[in-house]
């Protein structure tokens, strides 16, 4: 996804570009249309907008929040806030177009994946104990891995069954 953000001087360009109007006229129309979603929505009414979604003004009552930092209740007064509700169509082409976004990000990622897995090992010494010997009280850097982990204890306190789980 990008992080641009459709500005109305992009809403103008679009019109000139795909209608073909001189940019002060397509400014206008942007401009206009624009106005009238909003006194309609100050009016408190609804705006429709086919195949879009609806915009509409919801009436919160008057309630109690709480202060997180101190714990104190605060009265929250009563307001009227925007609402934007897709409409089925808009949502299945965002799902479509964020689908078709991971498509292509997913197959550019999958050589980047199998790349960072490959790993490279040192060559393995002639016995265990000349390698162990060799790097004893060193503190090289390199993580170490064994076959054979010990099991760690999941608790610090005994068992209450009484009988002792040292071996």
């Amino acid at each position: 996804m990008s992080d641009k953000t459709l500005t109305r001087a992009d809403l103008v360009e679009a019109v000139v570009v795909k209608v073909g109007l001189p940019r002060h006229e397509a400014a206008e129309l942007v401009e206009t249309v624009l106005q009238e979603i909003s006194s309609t929505l100050a009016r408190g009414e609804q705006v429709k907008l086919s195949s879009f979604g609806s915009f509409g003004i919801r009436e919160k009552r008057q309630r109690i929040g709480r202060n997180p930092k101190t714990g104190k209740e605060v009265p929250i007064t009563p307001r009227r806030v925007l609402v934007f509700r897709a409409s089925n169509i808009m949502k299945k082409r965002i799902d479509e177009a964020i689908k078709a976004s991971l498509g292509k990000t997913n197959s550019k990622a999958k050589p980047k994946a199998a790349s960072k897995a490959k790993t490279v090992s040192k060559p393995k010494t002639a016995s265990k104990a000349n390698g162990k010997a060799k790097n004893a009280g060193k503190n090289t850097g390199k993580k170490t891995t064994s076959r054979a982990k010990p099991k760690k204890k999941t608790s610090k306190s005994p068992k209450p069954s009484g009988k002792s789980t040292d071996k």
